[in-house]
């Protein structure tokens, strides 16, 4: 049974998470946000875009189960073709995917931290709203992924977006300090 106390902490942690990553990006310009300060192709506006659309798809398979998130592939493309590098086309997901890893010209930082904003503000939505937080799922099919056909709880899920979050708010830490010297607080 899900307690109003396990929403309440649920959602106050993944705010910490989102808190430890936004910070990162305090005070930067939309070129600093875009820049890759280290050998990595990893910028800080990236690391936002990114987290916004993982926090996103894991709130849709929190509530529509693994049809909510799917890859599938063009027609006469394999995923042994995908993973070679050898594929003929590449799905869109895929595309939007790596695009979400880079500043892209018509970016701003402002623009991505309210898109993050809106995310955050609907998930909190789906955290006190969904029926039952031990309600599982199987994982949707993903070759690069070993935990492919495991079920997962909603809890589960909400937990995954929690310590990817604070994984890239280290990543960013990293970023930030690299770029201007700023250490997070």
């Amino acid at each position: 049974m899900t307690t109003d106390t396990e929403r309440d902490d649920l959602i106050a942690e993944l705010a910490d998470a989102r808190a430890a990553l936004l910070g990162t990006t305090d005070g930067l310009t939309d070129e600093q946000a875009g820049a890759t300060p280290t050998v990595s192709a990893l910028c800080l506006g990236g690391l936002l875009k990114h987290v916004a659309s993982m926090e996103e798809n894991w709130l849709r398979f929190v509530v529509e189960g693994s049809s909510a998130v799917r890859y599938d592939l063009p027609e006469g493309v394999t995923w042994a073709d995908i993973l070679a590098g050898t594929a003929r086309e590449y799905p869109q997901w895929m595309i939007d995917h790596q695009n979400e890893f880079a500043m892209q010209p018509s970016d701003t930082l402002a623009a991505i931290r309210a898109r993050y904003a809106d995310v955050a503000k609907r998930s909190e939505d789906v955290i006190r709203t969904v029926p039952d937080l031990s309600v599982t799922h199987p994982l949707p099919d993903a070759p690069w992924d070993a935990r492919t056909g495991q079920k997962w709880t909603a809890r589960r899920a909400l937990l995954h977006v929690i310590a990817e979050t604070y994984q890239h708010a280290g990543h960013a830490d990293i970023l930030r300090e690299t770029l201007d010297g700023q250490k997070a607080t």
